[in-house]
C-alpha cells in the first residue's frame, strides 16, 4: 500500500488527511472511504465514530492502531466502486493536482540520517584524502537532523535556498518510517518495525555545512533550514517492496540523469539501523532512518551544483518519483556572516 498525508481546503481551512495512492496516482481518503464502507451496515453518525475509531485520517495514529486498521484501509479500497462520495456527500478520491503532497510524517518524532552506501564513502575519501575510519565496518554511523516541522516538506514543495550559503546541494537517499514502538530490537526482528519506506532528498548547504563539521559537533545550518528534509511522495509499505535491497534509485536535474545507483550498494541493511540505534533507546511511531546517499548521487560528489530555477527528481524503484524546484537565492545575507 502506498500511504500519503495530504492537505485539502475546505470551508473551515487547510485540513491535513491519511490517503492511499490508487492506479492513476489518484488519493483516496481512507477515513472517509472506511465511514462510506462501515454506512452500510450502521448509521451514518455510528459510521464516521466508528471511522475515527478504527482508522484515523492521522498517520502516527494509524500505525499506532495496528492491525486493525491496516485491515480497515484494505477493506475501504476493496470496497470502493468507481469514484463515489462520502455518506456525508463529501469527496472520497482527489486528482494529485487537487491536493498538496506533505512528507508521509510531516513531523517525525525523530530523524536520523547514516551514510551506508559503500560507494559514496570512496568517494568521499577520495575528494578529501582521507581513508575510510576502520570503525565504519563495525558501528552504523548517524548524525540527528532537524525535525523541526519548517525543515519538513513533500514532494512539490519550494527548496528554500537559505541567505548564507553559495553552494546548495541535493542528496538522493531513501529511508524508513518505525512503525511500532520498540527498544532493543534484535537484528532478526528489526523488519517488524518498518512501516514503510519512503524517498529522501536531504538538502545540503555544503560550504557552511563543512565549515561546522570542522568543529566535530556534526552539519548544524548545514542542514537545518526551512524545507531542507524533503521526503515522499509516499510511504510504502514493506509487503508491496519485493527486494528492498535492489532497488534502483536516480537523481535527475531539469530532466537530465546526474546519478543512477542501486540499494545493493548499502553495507547496512535497515534492520541492522533499527536493531543499532534502538539498543536501550526506545524507538517510535514516526522516527525516521535515512540511508545516506547513494554513489554519485549529489552534486559534491560530481563536482556539479544545483542553481535557482532547477527542478530536482529523486527516484527509487517501488516507491516513485520526488519532485521539487529550487527557489531564488535570499539577498539579504545572515548577519553572522560579518564575522567571516
Amino acid at each position: 500500500m502506498k500511504l500519503v498525508t495530504f492537505e485539502i481546503t475546505t470551508l473551515l481551512g487547510k485540513q491535513q488527511r491519511l490517503g492511499a495512492m490508487i492506479d492513476g496516482g489518484q488519493i483516496v481518503d481512507l477515513n472517509a472511504a472506511y465511514a462510506l464502507h462501515l454506512s452500510e451496515t450502521q448509521g451514518q453518525s455510528a459510521a464516521y465514530q466508528s471511522a475515527d475509531a478504527i482508522l484515523p485520517s492521522d498517520m502516527i495514529q494509524y500505525f499506532e492502531r495496528g492491525e486493525r486498521a491496516r485491515k480497515a484501509a484494505q477493506a475501504s479500497l476493496d470496497h470502493l466502486d468507481g469514484n463515489p462520495t462520502g455518506a456525508r456527500s463529501e469527496q472520497i478520491v482527489y486528482p494529485t493536482d487537487q491536493v498538496t503532497l506533505l512528507a508521509p510524517f510531516p513531523r517525525p518524532a525523530s530523524l536520523r540520517d547514516f551514510g551506508v552506501f559503500k560507494t559514496h564513502m570512496d568517494a568521499a575519501a577520495l575528494i578529501t584524502g582521507k581513508e575510510i575510519s576502520p570503525e565504519w565496518f563495525k558501528l552504523p554511523n548517524y548524525y540527528r537532523g532537524s525535525t523541526s516541522p519548517a525543515s519538513i516538506a513533500g514532494h512539490d514543495a519550494p527548496v528554500t535556498w537559505p541567505n548564507y550559503t553559495e553552494k546548495l546541494d541535493f542528496e538522493l537517499e531513501w529511508g524508513v518510517y518505525i512503525g511500532k514502538e520498540g527498544k532493543n530490537i534484535s537484528v532478526e526482528d528489526a523488519p517488524n518495525y518498518i512501516g514503510g519506506y519512503t524517498i529522501y532528498n536531504d538538502i545540503s548547504a555544503r560550504d557552511i555545512q563543512f565549515r561546522h563539521m570542522t568543529l566535530a559537533l556534526g552539519p548544524a545550518k548545514g542542514k537545518d533550514f526551512d524545507n531542507s528534509n524533503i521526503m515522499g511522495p509516499c510511504l510504502v509499505t514493506p509487503d508491496d517492496i519485493n527486494d528492498p535491497y535492489n532497488l534502483r534509485m536516480i537523481a535527475r536535474v531539469n530532466g537530465e540523469v546526474w546519478a543512477d545507483g542501486n540499494t545493493s550498494d548499502m553495507y547496512y541493511t535497515f534492520a541492522e539501523m533499527i536493531s543499532f540505534v534502538s539498543q536501550s533507546e526506545t524507538l517510535c511511531v514516526g522516527d525516521f532512518l535515512g540511508s545516506g546517499t547513494v554513489g554519485k548521487g549529489c552534486g559534491w560528489e560530481l563536482d556539479r551544483w544545483i542553481q535557482p530555477g532547477d527542478v530536482i527528481e529523486l527516484e527509487v524503484e517501488g516507491i516513485g518519483l520526488l519532485r521539487n524546484q529550487i527557489e531564488e537565492k535570499a539577498e539579504n545575507p545572515a548577519a553572522w556572516q560579518e564575522k567571516q
